[in-house]
């Protein structure tokens, strides 16, 4: 898919025969989503440049995302997406930028561009820097989301069950830890591939301002300035949630010990008292002839009498204790 953008803010559409049209003008950024390969011929042929394809947009190394070819700066990153149903992934992003146009090649549609698509730009560095601010927003939120539910797990976790006074079953208190482990996860492998982002563009911003110094306007240079800030301290608060994130976890998986313990305490508990009147009865239940109880009229009430006290008894020593 091949959309144009002018500088006035519309939308062009592409031409109907890719091997012989020309790129308009006023056509200031050029965003490509999931191209064909007729897409990108065509615009290599109307720009002049060489496009990434999606292994090399996949590439971690800090000279694979961020280098300078023929006065064209090549920039990847990879962004989050699929935020709003629960399902987040990361996809590879490129970016070219160069004095006249900006080219964006990405194979999903993040919603960071979605929002930039809907403004009006008056050349792509302002395309580019406002593209960047929309990512840069869309983290932003997704940082609060991530905080907000973090919010709500500590407050299940820690303040629940002391506010309300009252015990849960096992069973229930159980199931609630799994889902709460679930929720800090989750919450955890998001913000995670947000830090990916932020470093990324965090990468890219001053790279930008180095290297299209000469080119770059007064107010984008600005503008990068403001949102190289900006993402420092996103970095920050995310630093926040990660350290956040281990505190939850590390709760989480301390009350589930102890529960684990207490099953254990009980199971311990139950197969002492137990051994007491066991003993008792494999005494009384020996066959030998000359037994003083077997001639009692009150032996039989007398060994039940003694089992009962022998399993009461360690129940009586626990409970001084305070074991139980």
């Amino acid at each position: 898919m091949l959309v144009l953008h002018a500088r006035a803010g519309e939308t062009r559409e592409p031409p109907q025969d890719l091997g012989a049209a020309a790129l308009a003008p006023d056509v200031i950024w050029i965003d490509l989503l999931q191209p064909s390969a007729e897409e990108r011929a065509f615009v290599e042929r109307a720009t002049g440049l060489k496009l990434p394809d999606f292994a090399d947009l996949s590439e971690i190394e800090s000279s694979s995302r961020l280098r300078t070819e023929q006065g064209a700066l090549y920039l990847s990153a990879p962004l989050v997406y699929r935020v709003d149903v629960d399902d987040p992934h990361t996809t590879p992003v490129g970016f070219i930028v160069t004095p006249e146009r900006l080219i964006t090649i990405r194979f999903e549609t993040p919603t960071s561009f979605i929002t930039a698509g809907q403004s009006a730009y008056a050349g792509a560095c302002e395309a580019f820097v406002g593209l960047l601010e929309a990512i840069v927003d869309r983290i932003a939120d997704i940082l609060e989301r991530i905080a907000a539910e973090l919010d709500t797990v500590s407050h299940r976790l820690f303040r629940s069950g002391a506010e309300t006074g009252r015990k849960r079953r096992p069973a229930r208190a159980d199931a609630d830890l799994r889902v709460i482990l679930r929720r800090v996860g989750r919450s955890g492998d998001l913000a995670s591939k947000i830090r990916d982002s932020l470093l990324a563009i965090a990468r890219i911003v001053p790279y930008v301002e180095s290297n299209g110094a000469a080119w770059l306007p007064t107010e984008a240079t600005s503008r990068l300035q403001t949102l190289r800030q900006d993402i420092y301290s996103l970095s920050q608060y995310d630093e926040h949630l990660t350290n956040k994130l281990q505190l939850l976890l590390d709760a989480t998986l301390g009350l589930i010990n102890i529960d684990q313990n207490n099953i254990i305490k009980v199971l311990t508990v139950v197969s002492v008292v137990g051994v007491p009147p066991t003993l008792v009865a494999s005494m009384y239940g020996m066959n030998f002839h000359n037994m003083p109880e077997l001639a009692w009229s009150w032996g039989y009430p007398y060994a039940l009498a003694l089992i009962a006290l022998s399993a009461v008894a360690p129940l009586l020593w626990f409970r001084w204790r305070g074991w139980f």
